[in-house]
C-alpha cells in the first residue's frame, strides 16, 4: 500500500506491505522539502517522491500531513502557523491527483501525529494501551489521544481536536515554550551568546549533554512545561501511556526527566509510563497505512 509522510522539512514515500505491515525497506524514500516554497513547487516536490514508488500497488493512498488542514476535503487551512503557508486554501487532494494521474484514485488524509500515534498502536510503545496519548515533538508540538485504537478529536476527555498545542502554560500558548523556537528563545535570555547566531537545538541538546548549564535549563524549562500542560489531560482521558517521538525525543535523556517532572508537580498520575516511541521512522508510514484500511471507500 502506498503512503505518504509530510512534514515541515521532508516527505517521506514508502510502500506498506499490507502482510507485515512494515514498510518495505528498498521503496522508503525520504527527500527534503521547503515548506516556506509556493504551492505548486510543494505538490511537484511531494508528488515526485510519490512518483518513485513503484507502481501497480493500488491507487488508495494513506497520506499524513501536520494540520490545521481539513483532512475529510483535503484542503489546506495553514494561516499563521509558519510552515505550508501557500498552501493555505489549496486543494492539495485534488493538486497530488492531478501529479499522479492514473497512480491515485484515492487519497486518505490524516493528521501526521495521529499516524504516528496508529504506528505505534499496532507495533510499538503504545501497542497493549486501550488508551494512549501520543505525542511528537520537532518543530512544534503534535499529539494523538488514541483510544481502542482510534484518534479522539472531540469531547471533553481531549483537549480541543484533540491537539495539546492548543494549550496554554505559563499563561502563553503551549508552542511558545514547547518547541524549537521556543527552546532557542530561551537559551537566548540566558546565554552569553546573545546577539550571535544561535545554535539549532540539536545543538543545543549535545551542549545540554556536555553540561552546558544554559542549554540544560532550556531543555528543563520546555519540557517540564510540557509535563505540566499535559497533566490533568491524562488523568481526564484514563490513559495508561504516554508514548513520545519526533525529532527532539532523541534526545530523551534531556527531556524524560524534565517531562516527568513537570507531570508529578501538577499532580498527574504517578503510575503511567512515559516511554519513547519503538519505532519513530516506521510509525507515521504503518500509521497511514493503518488508516486506509479503516476509512469507508465514500471517503
Amino acid at each position: 500500500m502506498p503512503v505518504l509522510d509530510i512534514g515541515g522539512t521532508h516527505v517521506t514515500a514508502a510502500l506498506v506491505d499490507p502482510g507485515t505491515r512494515r514498510p518495505v525497506p528498498s521503496t522508503v524514500l525520504r527527500a527534503p522539502l521547503d515548506s516556506r516554497a509556493a504551492a505548486g513547487d510543494l505538490l511537484d516536490a511531494v508528488a515526485g517522491a510519490a512518483l518513485v514508488l513503484p507502481a501497480g500497488h493500488g491507487g488508495c493512498w494513506g497520506v499524513a500531513i501536520p494540520g490545521p488542514f481539513d483532512y475529510a476535503t483535503g484542503v489546506g487551512r495553514f494561516t499563521g502557523v509558519g510552515k505550508f503557508e501557500s498552501l493555505s486554501g489549496v486543494d492539495v487532494g485534488a493538486g497530488l491527483r492531478a501529479r499522479l494521474a492514473d497512480r491515485a484514485e484515492r487519497l486518505c488524509f490524516l493528521n501526521d501525529a495521529d499516524a504516528f500515534a496508529l504506528g505505534e498502536y499496532g507495533a510499538g510503545a503504545a501497542a497493549g494501551h486501550d488508551r494512549v496519548v501520543c505525542l511528537t515533538l520537532g518543530t512544534g508540538v503534535g499529539s494523538s489521544f488514541l483510544a481502542a485504537g482510534r484518534p479522539v478529536h472531540t469531547g471533553p476527555l481531549v483537549p480541543p481536536h484533540g491537539h495539546v498545542h492548543r494549550l496554554t502554560v505559563h499563561g502563553r500558548p503551549l508552542e511558545d515554550t514547547v518547541s524549537r523556537r521556543g527552546i532557542r528563545r530561551h537559551y537566548a535570555r540566558l546565554s552569553p551568546e546573545v546577539g550571535q547566531l544561535l545554535p539549532d537545538v540539536r545543538e543545543l541538546a549535545a551542549r545540554a549533554t556536555a553540561g552546558d548549564a544554559a542549554a540544560v535549563s532550556a531543555f528543563r524549562y520546555a519540557f517540564e512545561a510540557l509535563g505540566l500542560a499535559l497533566a490533568p489531560w491524562i488523568d481526564r482521558f484514563d490513559a495508561t501511556a504516554v508514548v513520545v517521538g519526533g525529532s527532539m525525543a532523541r534526545s530523551w535523556d534531556l527531556i524524560h526527566p524534565a517531562l516527568t517532572a513537570g507531570l508529578a508537580s501538577a499532580g498527574g498520575p504517578d503510575d503511567v509510563p512515559v516511554r519513547p516511541a519503538r519505532n519513530p521512522e516506521e510509525a507515521p508510514l504503518t500509521g497511514a497505512a493503518e488508516w486506509v484500511r479503516g476509512v469507508p471507500e465514500t471517503r
